[in-house]
């Protein structure tokens, strides 16, 4: 019996190819390796297996709540939603963290076209829940505000950065309008916390980008009247500010989630020994923050707010070896929201902020907000990727203009 093998046309060709692609491939995840910011990686992974814990403990509560005499949830039901959850959102940040720093430009900005178009459709075919119409559902509910976020803050910086090219391009009043176009979108939900934090994305940005600071004061002013006109006019905002002004009562979420907090003492009761976190609405969301204080104590809340700090001085010493403009604006102003949800977050937990609907990124449970703070770290990994063997100067925003720009502030410079 012949065992000659039959003859494939360029077989040995084919196999060739397929060893070099394979050898791609691993090279390619080498480069990833060793470009990637592990600490910062390590960071987020961290808070991520923090987040997983303090999802199962708040879960009895919540499933319990949301029970009813018909049908029972398992107490640990939100738990193994989120672990789900997690894997993809995962996934997500690792493949985006891969992505060149121009495909990750371009991406984000597709994606916050998309986002923006979507937002225009939610007032019409929007889902509801609790009063606020800010979800689709395609198959599933997801909130394109929350894709929009790290989508939002690339475009921005990619519009300023285009005063390296021309400092002459109006780039203040592009970006101005942007944000008023996405905070009617919002509003119109309406989402007056997210609506903030925006607003406080765009500032950064605007600050960093060499705006002169009389134009600063004057756009802050304007930001100013826009939310004390948001007090006047929306409804929900007002009642929150008021009962926050006024100290509320025993029973106002904030009070409920303040006490929560407070309960555990510096070491907490234990895993699934609290009774506070019972009473508390939006428990594993929300005021996850809370049961944490409640059930690991204060030391571990202080923690938590310790790895938020540790994220944002990375980014930052990070960036002070970058000589791109693009991406130092980027990528703060994608720290900038990540920081500013979780401070916002922490405040409202310990009564010190209106409740504003806001969940603690990375460790709060979710389901495609869990994927969208996963998509905006993958963005930041992949705009501070950097060769190790490469040294760079750090940004100079003179040596950055036009030649015969950068001259003449030069020139002022000196006869200053």
């Amino acid at each position: 019996m012949s065992t000659t093998q039959p003859y494939v046309p360029r077989a040995a060709e084919r196999q060739r190819t397929q060893s070099r692609m394979r050898l791609d491939k691993r090279s390619q995840l080498r480069i990833w390796w060793r470009e990637i910011d592990r600490v910062l990686l390590t960071l987020v992974l961290l808070l991520m297996a923090i987040g997983a814990v303090a999802v199962a403990a708040a879960s009895p509560a919540s499933a319990r709540r949301l029970s009813t005499a018909a049908y029972r949830l398992d107490d640990l039901y939100f738990y193994w939603l989120h672990m789900r959850w997690q894997f993809l959102a995962v996934a997500t940040m690792l493949g985006i963290s891969m992505l060149s720093r121009n495909l990750a430009r371009r991406g984000a900005i597709v994606l916050g076209a998309a986002m923006l178009v979507a937002l225009f459709l939610v007032p019409f075919i929007g889902v509801e829940v609790n009063g606020a119409r800010r979800w689709l559902n395609l198959g599933m509910n997801f909130q394109p505000s929350e894709f929009l976020k790290p989508a939002f803050a690339v475009t921005l910086a990619w519009i300023l950065s285009w005063r390296v090219r021309d400092p002459n391009l109006p780039v203040i009043p592009i970006v101005t309008g942007l944000l008023v176009l996405v905070g009617v979108l919002l509003m119109a939900q309406p989402d007056f916390g997210s609506t903030i934090l925006y607003v406080g994305t765009w500032a950064v940005l605007v600050v960093l980008s060499g705006i002169d600071m009389r134009r600063v004061g004057i756009l802050a002013g304007c930001a100013m009247g826009a939310m004390f006109s948001a007090y006047l006019l929306y409804d929900n905002a007002r009642h929150r500010i008021d009962a926050f002004l006024g100290g509320g009562s025993a029973f106002d979420q904030v009070d409920l989630a303040r006490r929560t907090l407070l309960a555990g003492g510096w070491t907490g009761s234990g895993l699934w020994l609290g009774t506070r976190k019972l009473s508390l609405p939006e428990a594993h969301t929300d005021y996850i923050f809370s049961v944490i204080g409640e059930e690991f104590g204060l030391l571990m809340c202080g923690l938590i707010t310790l790895l938020y700090l540790a994220i944002i001085a990375r980014v930052l010493v990070r960036l002070l070896e970058e000589d791109d403009l693009f991406t130092v604006l980027a990528t703060s102003g994608l720290v900038a929201l990540i920081g500013g949800q979780a401070f916002i977050n922490i405040l409202v937990n310990l009564q010190l902020f209106p409740s504003k609907g806001m969940t603690l990124p990375l460790v709060s449970y979710g389901g495609s907000s869990t994927i969208a703070l996963c998509l905006t770290v993958g963005l930041l990994l992949a705009l501070t990727r950097r060769n190790p063997y490469l040294t760079r100067d750090g940004f100079d925003w003179l040596d950055a203009l036009p030649k015969r720009e950068g001259a003449k502030g030069r020139a002022k410079g000196e006869k200053a």
